[in-house]
């Protein structure tokens, strides 16, 4: 059972709060959310939900362009981050605390939004952890992400979920980095830092996926899968996926 109290990243948020945007994969925004826009057939008005919104990023640019943005994200701290710049830029965004892994029971979100976006790791592909061998591989925990994602969706919309890539981490292990090939799941001991420069030492879990697995994985929760493209954080395009991009970007769509 997944236990809604707590996760293993809400610490390094508590500690990075707004010094998470310095990190150089947040720099690519405005290109990411350009591409988007496009990529689910975005306009001004729809409802978008971001799903792991981290402090806000992508939210508040696509809400910058017209949408209206609801934002969730299991860590309070970045919420209130993400809710305070919502303020500052006085766009229709807001921002909530929400775990992924149950947000399929959400009844207040079911079926209301246009478009849903879970980008950078925020969500999609956290499910795995220091116990995730004791539970199920990383992919299966990973879907009832997905599958929230997919009960949010009005008939007919389109979610775009980023995932790192299976075949660009093995290529690629280096330092601390240690790959289980059950799970899928890439641990990296590492340290985060917060806007003082004070650094902590974290260790990170991010499931790994290849294509296929997203396509079988976006059917099994009833998504009809429509593409994945290869990118890299502020590369984003409707490109084929190829072993070298560090991302992959599942482009779906809820039955109509």
């Amino acid at each position: 059972m997944v236990d809604p109290a707590g996760h293993w990243f809400e610490a390094l948020a508590e500690h990075m709060g707004p010094a998470y945007l310095r990190y150089s994969f947040t720099k690519g925004t405005e290109q990411e959310v350009e591409a988007l826009v496009d990529i689910l057939d975005l306009e001004p008005g729809m409802r978008v939900l971001d799903v792991g919104c981290g402090p806000g990023r992508h939210s508040l640019a696509l809400a910058a362009r017209g949408m209206v943005v609801t934002g969730v994200d299991i860590s309070a701290r970045f919420v209130e981050v993400a809710n305070a710049a919502a303020a500052e830029a006085d766009v229709s965004a807001s921002f909530a605390v929400a775990d992924a892994r149950t947000l399929v029971a959400n009844t207040d979100l079911a079926g209301s939004f246009d478009a849903v976006i879970s980008l950078c790791q925020g969500a999609f592909g956290l499910a795995g952890g220091v116990d995730a061998i004791d539970q199920l591989p990383g992919r299966e925990l990973d879907e009832a992400i997905l599958a929230g994602i997919g009960a949010a969706l009005a008939p007919g919309g389109r979610c775009a979920v980023s995932a790192f890539s299976a075949y660009f981490q093995v290529q690629f292990l280096e330092g601390q980095d240690s790959f289980d090939a059950w799970t899928g799941v890439n641990h990296e001991e590492t340290e985060v830092r917060d806007a003082a420069g004070d650094a902590i030492a974290a260790d990170l879990w991010t499931t790994c996926f290849t294509p296929r697995e997203l396509r079988l994985l976006a059917r099994i929760v009833g998504l009809d899968p429509i593409d994945v493209f290869g990118v890299t954080p502020g590369d984003y395009a409707e490109r084929p996926p190829t072993i070298d991009r560090p991302e992959f970007l599942l482009l779906a769509e809820r039955p109509g």
